[in-house]
């Protein structure tokens, strides 16, 4: 039976790698981004690995878009088995400096976009009678962060609420369709890898693995909770940061 997946923000980063993951276990994917050209470079590879492909440029944002995306991959599909809710952005600035629309687009990016699309498949999953669901959150949802580029505020208070949506969720859409989150800590991705390459050494020296995480590090956490079975978890936020305590 075949098996699909949607994954947002999966153009690059940690999405790509982890569409990849997915694409290599015969996962059909389904890639949502507004970067065009790199969704194309990704959407390229998924096809080499055997598999099938959509792409859709898209606001996550967007609520009415998330729910063309669904009807249009289960038109196509005919199933939805797996949802990625990847995509997000940062927000450097704090309290004092940040603008209302700044702090709205932020929460709506990070934190919406995983209401629109949860909404959208669950009611696909329901019908086929089972799916799963994991959203990305962060390591600064548990510590409020203030150490890097992406982990003021009004990231952090975004990336808690999807931990909190996660543990609702679980409850309510169980148990049928099991919803986890994940936690990264310092991952080495496009968006963020000059302002690591600039601390670099810093962060290595509080992680006890001793490196920062590459996006393959978060894609094997995604891959095991869309595959694994039997599956006895939900509502949980799994944590992936090499152990870091003073990043």
């Amino acid at each position: 039976m075949r098996r699909t997946a949607i994954v947002t923000g999966g153009a690059r980063g940690i999405g790509r790698a982890s569409a990849l993951a997915l694409a290599g276990k015969g996962f059909d994917v389904a890639l949502v981004d507004l970067l065009p050209e790199d969704m194309a470079r990704t959407a390229g590879e998924i096809r080499a690995a055997g598999v099938e492909v959509l792409t859709f440029e898209a606001d996550v944002a967007d609520h009415a878009r998330a729910a063309e995306v669904a009807a249009a991959v289960d038109g196509a599909w005919g199933r939805i088995d797996f949802l990625l809710n990847n995509a997000g952005r940062s927000m450097a600035k704090g309290i004092l400096d940040i603008a209302e629309d700044e702090f709205d687009r932020t929460i709506a990016i990070n934190l919406k976009s995983c209401f629109n699309y949860v909404q959208a498949v669950a009611p696909v999953m329901l019908r086929q009678g089972g799916g799963r669901i994991a959203s990305m959150s962060s390591v600064n949802a548990l510590s409020g962060g203030v150490t890097s580029a992406v982990s003021r505020f009004a990231y952090a208070a975004a990336k808690a609420g999807i931990l909190g949506m996660t543990r609702a969720l679980a409850k309510e859409l169980g148990p049928t369709i099991a919803v986890n989150a994940i936690c990264p800590g310092v991952i080495k991705t496009e968006l963020v890898s000059t302002m690591i390459e600039a601390r670099e050494a810093e962060f290595r020296r509080g992680i006890a693995l001793g490196r920062v995480g590459a996006p393959q590090d978060v894609a094997q956490v995604v891959l095991f909770l869309a595959t694994a079975e039997p599956c006895f978890m939900t509502g949980q936020a799994l944590v992936v940061d090499g152990f870091q305590w003073s990043c």
